[in-house]
Protein backbone atom coordinates (compact mmCIF):
# COMPACT_ATOMS: atom_id res chain seq x y z
CA UNK A 1 0.00 0.00 0.00
CA UNK A 2 1.54 3.31 -1.00
CA UNK A 3 1.43 6.22 1.40
CA UNK A 4 -1.21 8.21 -0.06
CA UNK A 5 -3.80 5.23 0.34
CA UNK A 6 -2.22 4.03 3.32
CA UNK A 7 -3.26 7.68 5.11
CA UNK A 8 -6.65 8.14 3.56
CA UNK A 9 -8.37 6.47 6.04
CA UNK A 10 -7.13 9.55 8.79
CA UNK A 11 -10.02 11.93 8.44
CA UNK A 12 -9.39 16.00 8.13
CA UNK A 13 -10.75 16.57 11.80
CA UNK A 14 -9.14 13.75 13.22
CA UNK A 15 -12.45 12.11 13.89
CA UNK A 16 -11.53 8.34 13.25
CA UNK A 17 -14.30 6.10 12.79
CA UNK A 18 -12.46 3.03 12.19
CA UNK A 19 -8.90 2.31 12.81
CA UNK A 20 -6.06 1.36 9.83
CA UNK A 21 -5.16 -1.67 9.80
CA UNK A 22 -1.99 -1.08 11.16
CA UNK A 23 -3.05 1.02 14.10
CA UNK A 24 -5.12 -2.21 14.83
CA UNK A 25 -1.94 -4.62 14.84
CA UNK A 26 0.11 -1.83 16.97
CA UNK A 27 -2.63 -2.00 19.09
CA UNK A 28 -2.94 -5.56 19.32
CA UNK A 29 0.71 -7.28 18.39
CA UNK A 30 2.41 -6.86 21.17
CA UNK A 31 5.17 -8.91 20.07
CA UNK A 32 6.25 -7.02 16.93
CA UNK A 33 8.73 -3.93 17.80
CA UNK A 34 7.62 -0.68 15.78
CA UNK A 35 9.72 1.79 15.06
CA UNK A 36 9.03 5.60 14.00
CA UNK A 37 9.41 4.91 9.90
CA UNK A 38 6.86 1.75 10.52
CA UNK A 39 4.01 4.44 11.29
CA UNK A 40 4.93 6.44 8.37
CA UNK A 41 1.80 7.76 6.52
CA UNK A 42 -0.09 7.16 9.66
CA UNK A 43 1.54 9.35 12.11
CA UNK A 44 -1.57 11.71 12.06
CA UNK A 45 -3.58 8.83 13.06
CA UNK A 46 -1.31 7.34 15.67
CA UNK A 47 -0.74 10.62 16.93
CA UNK A 48 -4.59 10.82 17.92
CA UNK A 49 -4.23 7.35 19.16
CA UNK A 50 -4.08 7.23 23.18
CA UNK A 51 -1.42 4.41 22.60
CA UNK A 52 -0.36 5.90 19.29
CA UNK A 53 0.35 9.08 20.91
CA UNK A 54 2.11 7.83 23.57
CA UNK A 55 4.51 5.59 21.25
CA UNK A 56 5.64 8.61 19.24
CA UNK A 57 6.17 10.98 22.60
CA UNK A 58 8.55 7.94 23.55
CA UNK A 59 10.08 7.38 20.51
CA UNK A 60 10.87 11.36 19.90
CA UNK A 61 13.10 12.11 22.83
CA UNK A 62 15.72 9.46 21.22
CA UNK A 63 14.96 10.14 17.73
CA UNK A 64 17.75 11.28 14.95
CA UNK A 65 16.73 14.39 13.25
CA UNK A 66 15.42 12.64 9.79
CA UNK A 67 13.18 10.50 12.05
CA UNK A 68 11.78 13.77 13.91
CA UNK A 69 11.57 15.10 10.52
CA UNK A 70 9.50 12.25 8.60
CA UNK A 71 6.98 12.55 12.04
CA UNK A 72 7.29 16.93 11.44
CA UNK A 73 6.35 16.35 7.93
CA UNK A 74 2.96 14.11 8.56
CA UNK A 75 1.85 16.48 11.66
CA UNK A 76 2.40 19.94 10.27
CA UNK A 77 -0.59 20.51 8.23
CA UNK A 78 -3.15 19.27 10.22
CA UNK A 79 -0.96 20.78 13.93
CA UNK A 80 -3.63 22.95 14.92
CA UNK A 81 -6.41 20.20 14.94
CA UNK A 82 -3.75 17.94 17.40
CA UNK A 83 -3.08 20.88 19.52
CA UNK A 84 -6.61 20.67 20.68
CA UNK A 85 -6.91 16.51 20.36
CA UNK A 86 -6.71 15.25 23.58
CA UNK A 87 -4.18 12.92 22.50
CA UNK A 88 -2.42 14.67 19.54
CA UNK A 89 -1.44 17.79 21.56
CA UNK A 90 1.35 15.65 23.67
CA UNK A 91 2.77 15.20 20.38
CA UNK A 92 2.87 18.61 19.69
CA UNK A 93 4.39 19.69 23.09
CA UNK A 94 7.01 16.21 22.45
CA UNK A 95 8.29 18.44 19.28
CA UNK A 96 8.46 22.02 21.16
CA UNK A 97 10.45 20.02 23.66
CA UNK A 98 12.82 17.93 21.43
CA UNK A 99 12.44 19.00 17.85
CA UNK A 100 14.95 21.04 15.86
CA UNK A 101 14.54 24.86 16.33
CA UNK A 102 13.59 25.38 13.11
CA UNK A 103 10.56 22.67 14.12
CA UNK A 104 9.13 24.64 17.17
CA UNK A 105 9.83 28.08 15.27
CA UNK A 106 7.61 26.11 12.35
CA UNK A 107 5.01 25.58 15.02
CA UNK A 108 5.26 28.76 17.11
CA UNK A 109 4.33 30.09 13.67
CA UNK A 110 1.32 27.62 12.73
CA UNK A 111 -0.20 28.85 15.93
CA UNK A 112 -0.37 32.85 14.48
CA UNK A 113 -3.71 33.81 14.28
CA UNK A 114 -5.44 31.10 16.99
CA UNK A 115 -3.21 31.50 20.31
CA UNK A 116 -6.58 33.38 22.26
CA UNK A 117 -8.50 29.82 20.86
CA UNK A 118 -5.54 27.49 21.75
CA UNK A 119 -5.46 29.18 24.78
CA UNK A 120 -8.99 29.09 26.04
CA UNK A 121 -9.30 25.13 25.47
CA UNK A 122 -8.07 22.17 27.94
CA UNK A 123 -5.53 20.87 25.59
CA UNK A 124 -4.75 23.99 23.14
CA UNK A 125 -3.85 26.01 26.78
CA UNK A 126 -1.13 22.90 27.39
CA UNK A 127 0.53 23.53 24.16
CA UNK A 128 0.89 27.26 24.43
CA UNK A 129 2.75 26.76 27.79
CA UNK A 130 5.02 24.07 26.23
CA UNK A 131 5.64 26.87 23.08
CA UNK A 132 6.51 29.77 25.98
CA UNK A 133 8.78 27.70 27.66
CA UNK A 134 10.82 26.55 24.27
CA UNK A 135 10.72 29.20 21.57
CA UNK A 136 12.90 32.39 21.09
CA UNK A 137 12.42 35.51 22.60
CA UNK A 138 10.58 37.33 19.51
CA UNK A 139 8.35 34.48 19.11
CA UNK A 140 7.49 33.91 22.90
CA UNK A 141 6.60 38.12 22.67
CA UNK A 142 4.73 37.00 19.46
CA UNK A 143 2.66 34.51 20.67
CA UNK A 144 1.52 36.51 24.15
CA UNK A 145 0.62 39.84 22.06
CA UNK A 146 -1.98 38.32 20.69
CA UNK A 147 -4.15 38.21 23.90
CA UNK A 148 -3.69 41.60 24.15
CA UNK A 149 -7.13 43.02 24.46
CA UNK A 150 -8.19 39.81 26.27
CA UNK A 151 -5.80 39.48 29.45
CA UNK A 152 -8.58 39.61 32.57
CA UNK A 153 -10.64 36.79 29.79
CA UNK A 154 -7.65 34.56 29.96
CA UNK A 155 -6.81 35.12 33.81
CA UNK A 156 -10.64 34.00 34.57
CA UNK A 157 -10.29 31.02 32.34
CA UNK A 158 -9.95 27.64 33.58
CA UNK A 159 -7.20 27.16 31.27
CA UNK A 160 -6.26 30.46 30.02
CA UNK A 161 -5.25 31.20 33.51
CA UNK A 162 -2.30 28.84 33.21
CA UNK A 163 -1.15 30.52 29.82
CA UNK A 164 -0.67 34.26 31.32
CA UNK A 165 1.00 32.16 34.81
CA UNK A 166 3.84 30.41 32.41
CA UNK A 167 4.20 34.06 30.17
CA UNK A 168 4.77 35.88 33.42
CA UNK A 169 6.84 32.90 34.24
CA UNK A 170 8.92 32.63 31.15
CA UNK A 171 9.14 35.93 29.04
CA UNK A 172 11.72 38.96 30.01
CA UNK A 173 9.41 41.46 32.14
CA UNK A 174 9.87 44.19 29.80
CA UNK A 175 7.91 41.92 27.04
CA UNK A 176 4.75 41.64 29.27
CA UNK A 177 3.94 45.53 30.92
CA UNK A 178 0.93 45.30 28.95
CA UNK A 179 -0.19 41.94 31.02
CA UNK A 180 0.49 43.97 33.86
CA UNK A 181 -1.12 47.03 32.89
CA UNK A 182 -4.77 44.95 32.16
CA UNK A 183 -4.13 44.47 36.59
CA UNK A 184 -4.89 48.34 37.06
CA UNK A 185 -7.69 49.21 39.51
CA UNK A 186 -8.56 45.15 38.85
CA UNK A 187 -6.57 44.09 41.64
CA UNK A 188 -9.01 43.31 44.57
CA UNK A 189 -11.39 42.08 41.71
CA UNK A 190 -8.63 39.77 40.73
CA UNK A 191 -7.27 38.85 44.17
CA UNK A 192 -10.60 37.61 44.88
CA UNK A 193 -10.86 35.10 42.13
CA UNK A 194 -9.76 31.48 42.08
CA UNK A 195 -7.81 32.04 39.04
CA UNK A 196 -6.75 35.48 39.57
CA UNK A 197 -4.91 35.46 42.83
CA UNK A 198 -2.89 32.74 41.73
CA UNK A 199 -1.63 34.83 38.15
CA UNK A 200 -0.82 37.92 40.75
CA UNK A 201 1.23 35.52 42.90
CA UNK A 202 3.17 34.80 39.84
CA UNK A 203 3.57 38.76 38.85
CA UNK A 204 4.62 39.56 42.44
CA UNK A 205 7.19 36.45 42.24
CA UNK A 206 8.68 37.01 38.35
CA UNK A 207 8.08 41.17 37.92
CA UNK A 208 10.26 43.90 38.99
CA UNK A 209 9.53 46.17 42.14
CA UNK A 210 8.71 49.42 39.84
CA UNK A 211 5.99 47.25 37.71
CA UNK A 212 4.28 45.35 40.82
CA UNK A 213 4.64 48.80 43.06
CA UNK A 214 1.46 50.20 42.04
CA UNK A 215 -0.41 47.01 42.02
CA UNK A 216 0.84 46.68 45.80
CA UNK A 217 -0.50 50.03 46.67
CA UNK A 218 -3.60 49.15 45.12
CA UNK A 219 -3.94 46.00 47.36
CA UNK A 220 -2.95 48.12 50.59
CA UNK A 221 -5.79 49.88 50.20
CA UNK A 222 -8.13 46.39 51.26
CA UNK A 223 -6.01 44.45 53.16
CA UNK A 224 -8.80 43.27 55.80
CA UNK A 225 -11.47 42.77 53.06
CA UNK A 226 -9.03 40.20 50.87
CA UNK A 227 -7.85 38.87 54.01
CA UNK A 228 -11.58 36.96 54.77
CA UNK A 229 -11.63 36.28 51.37
CA UNK A 230 -11.49 32.40 50.25
CA UNK A 231 -8.97 33.60 47.66
CA UNK A 232 -7.86 37.10 48.81
CA UNK A 233 -6.05 35.83 51.74
CA UNK A 234 -3.62 33.70 49.61
CA UNK A 235 -2.56 36.88 47.88
CA UNK A 236 -1.61 38.07 51.19
CA UNK A 237 0.08 34.76 52.69
CA UNK A 238 1.89 35.39 49.45
CA UNK A 239 3.05 38.84 50.51
CA UNK A 240 4.10 38.17 54.50
CA UNK A 241 6.09 35.11 52.91
CA UNK A 242 8.06 36.58 50.18
CA UNK A 243 7.13 40.03 50.00
CA UNK A 244 9.70 43.13 51.03
CA UNK A 245 9.89 43.98 54.78
CA UNK A 246 7.80 47.35 53.93
CA UNK A 247 5.02 45.84 52.78
CA UNK A 248 4.86 43.01 54.98
CA UNK A 249 5.07 45.19 57.94
CA UNK A 250 2.22 47.58 56.65
CA UNK A 251 -0.18 44.03 56.64
CA UNK A 252 0.98 43.16 60.35
CA UNK A 253 -0.22 46.69 61.34
CA UNK A 254 -3.30 46.86 59.86
CA UNK A 255 -4.07 43.04 61.46
CA UNK A 256 -2.90 44.31 64.93
CA UNK A 257 -6.23 45.61 66.96
CA UNK A 258 -8.15 43.12 65.18
CA UNK A 259 -6.22 39.81 66.18
CA UNK A 260 -8.79 38.07 67.97
CA UNK A 261 -11.57 39.19 65.47
CA UNK A 262 -9.37 37.62 62.26
CA UNK A 263 -8.23 34.41 64.50
CA UNK A 264 -11.70 33.29 64.68
CA UNK A 265 -12.33 33.79 60.77
CA UNK A 266 -11.55 30.67 58.76
CA UNK A 267 -9.38 32.47 55.91
CA UNK A 268 -7.90 35.49 58.00
CA UNK A 269 -6.96 32.98 60.62
CA UNK A 270 -4.49 31.76 58.34
CA UNK A 271 -3.23 34.74 57.72
CA UNK A 272 -2.54 35.75 60.97
CA UNK A 273 -0.52 32.90 61.27
CA UNK A 274 1.80 33.77 59.03
CA UNK A 275 2.07 37.47 60.38
CA UNK A 276 3.40 35.93 63.59
CA UNK A 277 6.05 33.83 61.60
CA UNK A 278 6.96 36.46 59.09
CA UNK A 279 6.53 39.39 61.47
CA UNK A 280 9.09 41.06 64.07
CA UNK A 281 10.03 39.96 67.53
CA UNK A 282 8.24 43.02 68.23
CA UNK A 283 5.32 42.33 66.39
CA UNK A 284 4.79 39.14 67.91
CA UNK A 285 5.01 40.75 71.10
CA UNK A 286 2.03 42.98 70.42
CA UNK A 287 0.32 40.54 69.33
CA UNK A 288 0.89 38.95 72.87
CA UNK A 289 0.44 41.74 74.25
CA UNK A 290 -3.50 42.19 72.71
CA UNK A 291 -4.03 38.64 73.60
CA UNK A 292 -3.59 38.41 77.38
CA UNK A 293 -5.31 41.33 78.29
CA UNK A 294 -8.56 40.64 79.71
CA UNK A 295 -11.05 42.85 78.52
CA UNK A 296 -13.37 45.25 80.38
CA UNK A 297 -16.48 42.80 80.45
CA UNK A 298 -13.84 40.02 82.00
CA UNK A 299 -12.92 38.07 79.12
CA UNK A 300 -10.00 36.64 78.39
CA UNK A 301 -9.57 36.96 74.19
CA UNK A 302 -6.44 34.08 74.81
CA UNK A 303 -9.14 31.78 76.39
CA UNK A 304 -11.62 32.71 73.45
CA UNK A 305 -9.08 31.55 70.76
CA UNK A 306 -7.92 28.47 72.93
CA UNK A 307 -11.45 27.07 72.46
CA UNK A 308 -12.03 28.00 68.79
CA UNK A 309 -11.78 25.93 66.06
CA UNK A 310 -9.68 28.44 64.02
CA UNK A 311 -8.04 30.76 66.60
CA UNK A 312 -6.52 27.94 68.82
CA UNK A 313 -3.91 27.28 65.83
CA UNK A 314 -2.72 30.95 66.40
CA UNK A 315 -1.94 30.18 69.76
CA UNK A 316 -0.21 27.48 69.09
CA UNK A 317 1.68 29.38 66.35
CA UNK A 318 3.05 31.83 68.88
CA UNK A 319 4.04 28.99 71.02
CA UNK A 320 6.03 27.91 68.60
CA UNK A 321 7.80 30.72 67.08
CA UNK A 322 7.78 32.83 69.98
CA UNK A 323 11.18 33.04 71.95
CA UNK A 324 11.58 31.83 75.46
CA UNK A 325 10.50 34.79 77.49
CA UNK A 326 7.25 35.30 75.01
CA UNK A 327 6.66 31.46 75.47
CA UNK A 328 6.75 31.71 78.78
CA UNK A 329 4.21 34.82 79.17
CA UNK A 330 1.59 33.20 76.96
CA UNK A 331 2.53 29.83 79.00
CA UNK A 332 1.77 31.28 82.48
CA UNK A 333 -1.72 33.15 81.20
CA UNK A 334 -2.70 29.58 79.96
CA UNK A 335 -2.00 27.76 83.05
CA UNK A 336 -4.63 28.83 85.45
CA UNK A 337 -6.94 27.70 82.59
CA UNK A 338 -6.00 24.02 82.19
CA UNK A 339 -8.87 22.17 83.62
CA UNK A 340 -11.39 24.83 81.42
CA UNK A 341 -9.18 24.32 78.37
CA UNK A 342 -9.09 20.54 78.70
CA UNK A 343 -12.40 20.45 78.27
CA UNK A 344 -12.75 21.90 74.63
CA UNK A 345 -11.85 19.78 71.34
CA UNK A 346 -9.61 22.32 70.30
CA UNK A 347 -7.87 22.99 73.59
CA UNK A 348 -6.77 19.92 73.35
CA UNK A 349 -4.29 20.55 70.65
CA UNK A 350 -2.75 23.16 72.56
CA UNK A 351 -2.84 21.41 75.86
CA UNK A 352 -0.63 19.09 74.02
CA UNK A 353 1.80 21.16 72.93
CA UNK A 354 2.58 22.73 76.17
CA UNK A 355 2.41 19.86 78.44
CA UNK A 356 5.91 19.80 79.21
CA UNK A 357 6.04 23.54 80.30
CA UNK A 358 3.00 23.58 82.39
CA UNK A 359 4.09 20.53 84.41
CA UNK A 360 7.10 21.81 84.91
CA UNK A 361 7.64 22.94 88.68
CA UNK A 362 7.80 26.22 89.95
CA UNK A 363 10.68 27.47 90.99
Amino acid sequence: MNKESKSSLVSNDLGHTTRSALLEEFRNNKNKKFELYDIEGHIVEFSSDQYGSRFIQQKLEVASNEEKQIVFDEIYTKALQLMTDVFGNYVIQKFFEYGTPQQKEKLATKMKGNVLKLSLQMYGCRVVQKALEYVQIEQQSNLIRELDGNILKCIKDQNGNHVIQKAIEKIPTEYIQFIIDSFNNKMTELATHPYGCRVIQRVFEHCTEEQTKPLMMELHKNTINLIQDQYGNYVIQHILEKGNVKDKSEIIKKVHGKLLQMSKHKFASNVVEKCVINGTKNDRQTFINEIIQIKSDGSSPLLVMIKDQYANYVVQKMIEVGDNDQKELLISHIKPHIQTIKKYNYGKHLIQKIEPEVSKPKK
